[in-house]
């Protein structure tokens, strides 16, 4: 049974996300990736599966191996939906900050 994964699921779990940061850089074969976690291997292999699943992750093979990699078209995607957050809460910050400035400024005199 394939279950459809979502990508917000498979990053909600930090594990994952830290399988994300590894490959984020350079594909790495499974063994590689699970010699960074003090978990069983088969728990890792089912995170990859799951990130591999939702398309955060792709294979390579490269001889007997599998490389796992980053799939930027995909991370691109979730940071694209993340973008109008971070947008409004910089504003909302920087008028947070304009304030602050204002009533300081006011205080001194």
């Amino acid at each position: 049974m394939n279950l459809r994964r979502d990508v917000f699921q498979a990053i909600a779990d930090p594990t994952r996300r830290a399988i994300l940061l590894l490959v984020a850089t350079q594909s790495l074969t499974a063994g590689a990736i699970a010699a960074n976690f003090d978990t069983a291997r088969p728990t890792v292999s089912k995170h990859l599966q799951i990130l591999t699943e939702c398309e955060l992750l792709q294979q390579e093979q490269s001889g007997r191996e599998i490389h796992y990699h980053i799939n930027a078209k995909k991370m691109k995607e979730v940071a694209d939906f993340i973008e109008p957050f971070r947008q409004m809460w910089d504003a909302r910050f920087n008028k947070l900050e304009s304030v602050m400035k204002n009533y300081k400024n006011q205080n001194k005199h």
